[in-house]
């Protein structure tokens, strides 16, 4: 048969998890922690499922969790959203990028990504018709060249999906950056689809700076959010879409017959642990700040050249000074032999630049990260 994805193969992070489990290597690859999530969430979740909350839930999510999520993007990005027809509750970000896309691209829609780019975003638009337009992030600091992004605007121009604080890259974005996005698409119809799972995770007194908190990107935004990535729950595959009524209904029409509704118990859980321990939440970047420094006190006598990452729990380091191997090569290597996986940044490309750059994830253990580090020091 012919397949709808003929490029596409495994991602990368299956590839390199299951080397590390092949191969018994520390995995600092896939961004996943290597700790629990809280107690008291466990408490949570247990008590539902034995509360007999195991059924279908609605299909955009509970309302007691839709309200705890509006309530929190009004704290934090003054953004007042109506629980009823501003909010849902997805299987996973992964499954709210794939519904926008779904929900807004048509066949021959152009959709604006920036490489290196997380790897859903692509075979998203192309199931939807849609044509990728990649404009690479500046190799200096990764930010957006806003020059060129506004040269590729054309009239096909549908989407721009943005994704801060940025997943392989670890940067974020800053007011001044949304503020060119909007002069970008003003007096368009484009849409923006913003990824901001790791929203808090942002470090150095920064803070998030969300397309909801932006006085018009708001009107034209569907913004994805990570319950899984706040709450060290990976694979709960927990996540809300935050958009404008009118947009939501349409997202709302893929969603249905995607996932339909997601977890029962998990959702109550949630909304309650949201309302007793909102600490948690806004204690993260302290958290893993502390973990990434540490991480790059460990590795600061090595071979690697880094610069601390400014968000996410990923550190890029170049290895350029201990192999001239690509990427691929130097990973599997590196797990294979060393015993340490980690993440090349070619398959976040259309075309990878010539450089010697991997992705480490630095959200696990610190003795993890010390065994980790003495592999990496060593090179």
């Amino acid at each position: 048969m012919q397949s709808k994805l003929p490029d596409v193969g495994t991602t990368i992070f299956t590839v390199m998890s299951k080397m590390a489990q092949d191969y018994g290597a520390i995995n600092l690859s896939q961004g996943f922690p290597d700790f629990d999530c809280p107690d008291r969430l466990k408490e949570l979740v247990a008590f539902y499922i034995n509360d007999k909350k195991n059924q279908y839930p609605p299909m955009a999510g509970i309302p007691l969790l839709r309200q705890e999520i509006s309530n929190k993007i009004n704290s934090l990005y003054g953004f007042d959203a109506n629980p009823e027809t501003e909010v849902t509750v997805t299987s996973g970000a992964t499954e709210a990028l794939f519904d926008a896309v779904q929900a807004t691209v048509h066949q021959g829609d152009e959709v604006i990504i920036f490489d290196p780019a997380y790897d859903s975003y692509e075979p998203a638009i192309l199931m939807a018709g849609g044509i990728p337009v990649r404009l690479p992030l500046r190799l200096s600091d990764y930010g957006i060249d806003w020059n060129r992004a506004a040269d590729a605007i054309t009239s096909r121009t549908r989407l721009i999906i943005i994704n801060t604080p940025h997943n392989p890259c670890g940067v974020t974005l800053n007011r001044s950056d949304l503020d060119a996005l909007a002069e970008l698409v003003a007096e368009t119809d484009i849409l923006i689809l913003s990824d901001e799972v790791y929203e808090h995770m942002v470090f150095d007194g920064e803070k998030h700076v969300s397309v909801l908190s932006h006085p018009s990107l708001k009107e034209r935004s569907f913004a994805v959010f990570s319950f899984g990535k706040t709450y060290h729950a990976t694979g709960w595959k927990l996540a809300y879409c935050v958009a404008r009524p009118e947009l939501m209904v349409e997202f709302r029409k893929i969603h249905q017959f995607v996932t339909f509704t997601t977890t029962s118990f998990l959702q109550y859980a949630i909304a309650d642990f949201m309302a007793e321990c909102p600490q948690h939440a806004t204690e993260l970047s302290d958290f893993y700040q502390t973990k990434r420094d540490y991480f790059c006190r460990l590795i600061q006598d090595s071979r690697f050249r880094f610069t601390p990452s400014k968000g996410t729990y990923f550190q890029l380091v170049d290895y350029s000074e201990i192999s001239d191997q690509p990427d691929m090569d130097f990973v599997a290597e590196l797990t294979r032999d060393k015993g340490v996986a980690a993440i090349p940044l070619a398959p976040f490309y259309r075309q990878a630049p010539d450089s010697r750059i991997i992705r480490l994830c630095f959200c696990k253990d610190d003795s993890t990260l010390e065994r980790a580090a003495e592999i990496l020091c060593a090179l």
